[in-house]
């Protein structure tokens, strides 16, 4: 196969002009060209009148089995750095279990003579692929997820939504399938990805129902309502390989023993139940909310230590306002959908201001896991055709912003003090809601002003259960703190000079968003192991090494093969 890349293509050509673009850049008969596919479609918008689309495509000459034909053809384009011979994208297991690996006991884990067999804390995004490539290995991994299967969890996440009636256990953070649920469902990441493992999670994304063209358009996503019922797929496929989940199943222990070695390891779990499970090999894949659990893990001296994340609010603009300025008379196009953006802007006191998961065509979410607090998110579905776009606008911060202790000595900040100073902010959201669950809002025209917002203008804010209009920044009692409110108030002009009308009077900013990222990292060496407990195997999002749905499933399938490859005795 040969992969030609950057071609580029019209965005208002046929269908049919694919191809004898393809023939000319190769600059063979039509008749040599036998298949092609489209491996990547992005599209270049900086020319608005001239828009391109650009194209990665797999070709095969031949009927691919005239190897000497390709590789004469590669040698005559052997100065074009845009064609290549196509990469081999196939996922690579690191190894299968036999089939005798474990005993043929009935039971669990733990049973006289059965091997441990691996436990995942955690079902989201990094948990679910964890358990799905540990799964297709055969060794039959244990799922402890604390929350509820998804249609249940979807249940009571509306019950907040709709009726501000909040359940700790199951919400937009814990759940079947994780935060990623309750999002805009993006599938793309900034991650190096040299073994091509995006292309195994967009994979079975798409053997569990997701539609094809995830696996070529530049910005895949796939929205709420569809995630839901490929989840469950997902969770089939597992248990059919010997996997299984088990919800409502919280984690309150680790057992922790001295090895031979001399060095910590992980003997297995304690649940709230009081059972105890037998294992070897754990995987932390708890999502960044888990505070109780980081909490126990830090009290049964697991390293960990502190990190930098973002805290903002959530900005409502009308989505035609973003597709005009983002394509311009292209706006609509159904190839393009609906615009986003990302933005960037370092304030004059040193603080970096930037758009965060932004959604468009979606609408802002309640997203707190415990009562009295209110946190804000973005979600999306799979059409993107709400009337609103939605995104955080954040502001970066270090351990230094919000340790406890007070000491300016350059000393280690608690890992645990991100937690206390995100509670303190959505705390205050909540007062400043007035209860209920209610967000704080303000008209953008009014907080660059400095002044407290009494009505809402032409843009409707999609937050439910619903918002109180105030002064995000009440002297000396706003809702985040100077340094950000000094950072975002600036930040809004310099934005609307890259997009026209993202500074609009009526534009919506809803607060707080404190959940952009863990506040900590769970440090693990290149075994993917925890540094100083052996067995323990920190994954995804909420131990600090991942970032939005497809990292923490990349990280999810590394993780996973440490896991197999050590039960294996596999080496690297």
């Amino acid at each position: 196969m040969i992969r030609i890349n950057e071609l580029r293509l019209p965005l208002h050509h046929p269908e049919e002009a694919l191809r004898p673009a393809v023939v000319e850049r190769l600059g063979i008969p039509d008749a040599q060209l036998t298949a092609f596919t489209v491996f990547k479609r992005s599209y270049d918008a900086r020319k608005k009148t001239a828009m391109v689309l650009i194209y990665s495509v797999d070709c095969e000459i031949n009927g691919g089995s005239d190897a000497a034909a390709e590789a004469a053809l590669l040698q005559r384009h052997a100065g074009d750095s845009h064609i290549k011979p196509s990469p081999d994208t196939d996922y690579k297991f690191a190894g299968h279990a036999p089939t005798d690996f474990y005993a043929a006991s009935a039971g669990g884990a733990g049973e006289a003579g059965e091997r441990p067999r691996p436990i995942v804390i955690g079902f989201g995004p990094c948990g679910l692929f964890a358990a799905l490539i540990l799964a297709q290995m055969g060794l039959r991994p244990i799922v402890l997820e604390r929350g509820k299967q998804v249609r249940e969890r979807t249940k009571d996440t509306w019950g907040l939504w709709r009726e501000s009636v909040l359940d700790p256990e199951s919400n937009v953070q814990f759940g079947e399938g994780g935060a990623g649920t309750f999002s805009d469902g993006k599938l793309y990441s900034q991650i190096s990805d040299p073994r091509f493992l995006t292309r195994k999670v967009l994979t079975e994304f798409v053997k569990a129902g997701a539609p094809e063209e995830i696996l070529f358009v530049s910005k895949p996503h796939i929205g709420t309502f569809r995630l839901v019922s490929m989840i469950i797929k997902m969770r089939a496929d597992i248990e059919s390989l010997g996997g299984e989940i088990r919800f409502q199943q919280k984690v309150t222990d680790l057992l922790i023993e001295p090895g031979a070695d001399g060095q910590q390891h992980v003997r297995g779990v304690t649940l709230a139940t009081g059972e105890q499970l037998r294992a070897d090999h754990v995987v932390l894949a708890l999502g960044h909310s888990a505070r109780d659990t980081f909490t126990m893990l830090h009290e049964r001296g697991v390293h960990m230590e502190a990190k930098p994340f973002s805290i903002g609010y959530r900005i409502e603009h009308p989505q035609s306002i973003i597709d005009k300025a983002r394509f311009g008379p292209n706006a609509g196009h159904p190839i393009l959908g609906a615009a986003d953006y990302k933005l960037v802007h370092h304030a004059g006191n040193g603080r970096s201001v930037y758009s965060f998961c932004m959604c468009p065509g979606g609408t802002v979410v309640a997203a707190t896991s415990e009562p009295n607090r209110v946190v804000t998110n973005g979600m999306s579905q799979y059409s993107r055709n709400e009337r609103n776009a939605n995104a955080g606008i954040v502001v970066g911060i270090t351990p230094e912003d919000y340790r406890q202790d007070g000491k300016k000595d350059g000393s280690a900040v608690n890992p645990l003090d991100g937690f206390a100073f995100q509670r303190f902010w959505e705390s205050r959201a909540y007062e400043l809601g007035e209860g209920s669950y209610l967000a704080p809002a303000a008209l953008v025209g009014d907080f660059v002003k400095r002044q407290r917002s009494t009505a809402l203008g032409s843009v409707e804010p999609s937050y439910k259960p619903g918002v109180t209009m105030t002064d995000l920044q009440q002297k000396g009692n706003g809702s985040l703190p100077k340094y950000a409110l000094d950072a975002i108030r600036e930040a809004l002009p310099a934005f609307e000079r890259q997009i026209r009308g993202f500074a609009m009077n009526d534009a919506v900013l809803t607060g707080v968003e404190t959940r952009t990222s863990s506040p900590l990292r769970i440090t693990r060496g290149k075994d993917y192991q925890s540094l100083n407990v052996r067995g323990l195997y920190p994954a995804g999002e909420g131990a600090g090494y991942a970032g939005g749905i497809m990292s923490a499933g990349v990280d999810g399938i590394e993780v996973a093969e440490a896991v197999g490859k050590s039960l294996l005795g596999l080496k690297d």
